[in-house]
């Protein structure tokens, strides 16, 4: 099969034919064998029977239902399980996606050889102040902290090949740092592609500003994943040193003044400093013991990956 589209919603169905209209229309002028795999996140509309509707039409509609809403991230990960095609392609459900990006974005995988493209919205049709300052302050620090230099982490249409999304774990609120996530497997020919952006035709947005808060809190938490997730010990353990290095010293100094230096003068327990020396060492001594358990528990784990092989030659 050559293109899988998966669509992650949320109360969508007023756009939903129309979407599966155009995606299908593009799929045949271009000659695509083609599969649209739709993940309903919990909707409280009719979208479910508009995804049943559809898919009793048209054999290449497939549909997931999600018992509740758990969010954009989980239903990813859901259409990748299901995908057949070698080249996946990612959009969202509101139409400010335009799928006739999709013939150039699977040339750019299949002729180009990149391992993910990602749309850049470079000329967008949402609020100012409630999303494009806001999403441009965000897209600045997700380049400098995690150096994959693209212009639009957030833009909901990608192309990536099958062996990209197979290979990388889509959880929590990480959907907007997938092309870190594929980085960090080894998979590093990352393009960008502009793309046209569409006004909202139907409803309204489902993100709000607290989606800017969460990611920036989650990158941070993949920042700390991408440089110590698989050796933990080397950060706490260094910041543990330090801190209990600089404490020892203050005690060390403290000891030295009172017994030789000013033996008359206060009690160390009546001294400042003595309680700086103490709490810094009892910190630097939990960040020590932080990094050991976070090394056992890698160490433990069922389930680890700690890489992927890209081939095998005359192995048995």
């Amino acid at each position: 099969m050559h293109i899988s589209v998966v669509i992650p919603l949320l109360n969508e169905e007023e756009s939903l034919t129309e979407l599966h209209d155009w995606i299908a229309n593009v799929m045949q002028s271009n000659q695509f064998s083609y599969e649209i795999i739709f993940i309903d996140d919990g909707s409280t509309d009719n979208s479910w029977k508009t995804i049943t509707q559809l898919a009793s039409k048209n054999n290449n509609v497939k549909g997931i239902r999600f018992l509740r809403n758990f969010g954009k991230s989980q239903a990813l990960h859901a259409g990748f399980s299901k995908t057949n095609g070698d080249v996946v392609i990612t959009m969202d459900a509101d139409l400010q996606d335009n799928p006739d990006e999709i013939p150039e974005l699977y040339n750019m995988i299949v002729n180009e050889d990149y391992d993910l493209v990602s749309g850049w919205k470079k000329k967008r049709y949402d609020s100012v102040i409630s999303k494009n300052l806001p999403s441009k302050l965000f897209n600045w620090a997700a380049r400098k902290t995690s150096g994959v230099k693209l212009h639009d982490f957030n833009c909901g249409i990608k192309a990536y090949k099958s062996d990209v999304i197979k290979n990388i774990d889509v959880n929590g609120e990480m959907h907007r740092y997938i092309p870190l996530l594929s980085k960090n497997a080894g998979f590093n020919k990352i393009g960008e592609k502009v793309v046209q952006h569409q006004a909202r035709k139907y409803g309204q947005t489902k993100f709000g500003m607290n989606r800017f808060i969460y990611g920036f809190l989650d990158l941070i938490t993949i920042w700390f994943l991408s440089h110590f997730g698989k050796r933990p010990m080397h950060l706490f353990g260094a910041l543990g040193f330090i801190m209990f290095a600089i404490g020892f010293i203050f005690a060390t100094y403290l000891g030295i003044d009172k017994l030789f230096l000013n033996p008359s003068g206060r009690l160390i327990t009546q001294r400042p400093q003595f309680y700086i020396a103490l709490t810094t060492m009892i910190i630097g001594t939990q960040f020590f013991v932080a990094g050991f358990l976070g090394e056992l528990i890698l160490r433990n784990k069922t389930d680890k990956k700690r890489y992927l092989v890209k081939d095998e030659l005359n192995l048995n």
